[in-house]
């Protein structure tokens, strides 16, 4: 019977229970895309990483949700590595990593931070009545327009784009109300991943930084809001940064999420407003194992 060390590591956290859990196999080496599929099922956190050995990379790593293998890694890139170095596998250094959409660079921090390049952003105004957001998101349209003379509505991505809807003020955005069929439909109708209302109005902050911006995450299909989403945070800071929406001396973008789900976090954003690197701690919050079915078993997996 094959057992696996399974590990829920929660992203974007300082602490437990907050921030994006996700599942780290740290060594999935000969399972099968099916195995690797089911355990992602079983875990069934968000996102999977299943850690690999690689020939032209130092690791590969290889993300599933609990129905799909997906090609954007960032989160889980976040999790595995440092779960690694929680685990003294990997130092502080610089790493190569084979993932489905391409080699990525990693960097492992002596703070415990992990850096992951997301690359480079695409952002494309688009023509959208401010109503037919605001129906959606169940806001009064002059909450949009408010901040749209600075910031027009957009898309914004590396590799998946989301829909950028500024927000004028934190109390508005913390009541919005979303109707899901609403929101699929303006998706659909930019070629958009999901939603990603925001504010400059946040909740976060202490004697040495505040966060930039504070972002809700809604992916067409699911009702659920996203915890902490490192794609539509990474997409959204290079908007802004491009836009010219920040000051001069705001180095360092810090966009936080999570506090509707009760797992508050935050990810940290390296960007010129193309290119774009993401950062965020992660802790682990439970160690254990897996059971891993036989190639041509159908049953149920224990964990």
């Amino acid at each position: 019977m094959d057992t696996r060390q399974a590990l829920l590591v929660d992203a974007f956290a300082a602490e437990p229970t907050t921030g994006t859990p996700t599942g780290v196999v740290p060594e999935a080496d000969g399972l099968t895309d099916d195995q690797m599929q089911a355990v992602a099922s079983e875990l069934g956190a968000t996102e999977t990483a299943f850690v690999l050995p690689a020939e032209d990379a130092d690791r590969r790593l290889r993300c599933f949700s609990p129905t799909k293998e997906l090609a954007q890694a960032e989160t889980a890139a976040v999790a595995a590595h440092a779960a690694l170095y929680e685990r003294g596998e990997i130092d502080d250094s610089e790493w190569t990593v084979a993932t489905a959409r391409g080699d990525v660079a990693v960097e492992t921090k002596q703070n415990g931070m992990v850096w992951v390049e997301q690359g480079r952003a695409d952002i494309t105004e688009v023509d959208i009545p401010y109503s037919d957001v605001a129906d959606a998101l169940g806001l009064n349209a002059a909450t949009l327009k408010d901040v749209g003379a600075d910031l027009p509505l957009v898309t914004a991505g590396v590799g998946e784009s989301w829909l950028m809807v500024p927000v004028n003020y934190f109390e508005h955005l913390s009541g919005l109300t979303m109707d899901v069929a609403a929101v699929d439909s303006l998706c659909d109708r930019v070629d958009a991943a999901g939603v990603y209302p925001f504010t400059f109005d946040t909740v976060g902050a202490d004697a040495t930084r505040r966060s930039t911006f504070h972002g809700r995450a809604f992916r067409v299909g699911n009702r659920a809001e996203e915890p902490v989403t490192a794609t539509a945070s990474g997409a959204c800071a290079a908007f802004v940064r491009r836009y010219g929406a920040l000051d001069d001396t705001i180095e360092q973008i810090i966009a936080e999420g999570g506090h509707f789900r009760d797992r508050p976090g935050t990810v940290s954003v390296d960007t010129d407003g193309t290119e774009v690197w993401v950062g965020g701690r992660a802790v682990t919050a439970l160690d254990g194992t897996v059971t891993v079915p036989a190639v041509d078993d159908d049953d149920i997996i224990e964990a």
